[in-house]
């Protein structure tokens, strides 16, 4: 199945709006310089209704909502879960006014990498922060292309791959995500294995650096990753 393979050791899933794919990111690129790796970073465009409902805020107040009293917590819980992971990083994390189409910005991942490989960590630095923040409405083409242009890759045809050809490949690849096994983000691939979230990260890198000695355990934090902490 394509969504699991790759000419790279590691594919790696993550979606603009997710929290959780936010603070996964330094750690994520902390390994990919560890390893001296261009790893195989794809979109996939989350479909939050499915699952936690929907709803929209205005100003901090809550002015439609299809969300379980359940489903609330399970929302506040993620913010707090994660909100500590991005201060750590030296990150503001908002919670977001409203359920996003990411699909714009995450396919500007696939552009990025096929356009600008190696200005995909600047991509990703001036594009998460920034709309954790609010500061980016990334359903506008527009905006995107700004964040492109900040991130010094070339945006000249960003537009009509948006509309053509990266769109049709992205819905594609979200079609091949849950036969796949892949529901969420982050996700890694590693031998076809799929691994659901960051705290696997160890384990990742304990299977790129050659599998020496016992696994590590998933509760374990990757070392680049408190480095990173600290000096923030």
């Amino acid at each position: 199945m394509l969504a699991l393979k790759s000419a790279s050791p590691l594919i790696i899933y993550i979606d603009i709006k997710s929290p959780y794919a936010f603070v996964a990111i330094k750690p994520i690129l902390a390994l990919e310089k560890q390893f001296n790796l261009q790893f195989d970073w794809r979109p996939l465009t989350l479909n939050i209704p499915s699952y936690l409902g929907s709803a929209t805020k205005s100003k901090g107040t809550v002015v439609q909502s299809e969300r379980t009293p359940a489903q609330w917590n399970m929302v506040r819980y993620a913010y707090r879960d994660t909100r500590r992971y991005a201060e750590r990083q030296g990150y503001m994390l908002k919670g977001t006014e409203k359920i996003w189409d990411s699909s714009i910005a995450n396919i500007a991942i696939s552009w990025v990498t096929q356009t600008a490989r190696d200005r995909l960590a600047a991509y990703l630095e001036a594009v998460y922060p920034p709309f954790w923040r609010r500061e980016l409405d990334i359903e506008d083409v527009g905006v995107v292309e700004a964040v492109l242009r900040a991130a010094n890759v070339p945006v000249q045809g960003f537009a009509a791959f948006v509309n053509g050809a990266g769109r049709a490949a992205h819905d594609a690849l979200q079609d091949q995500l849950h036969p796949a096994g892949i529901y969420g983000v982050p996700s890694f691939v590693v031998d076809g294995e799929v691994l659901f979230g960051r705290e696997h990260l160890p384990y990742v890198s304990w299977h790129l650096g050659g599998r020496n000695g016992p696994p590590p355990d998933m509760a374990y934090e990757l070392e680049p990753a408190d480095r990173s902490a600290r000096s923030t």
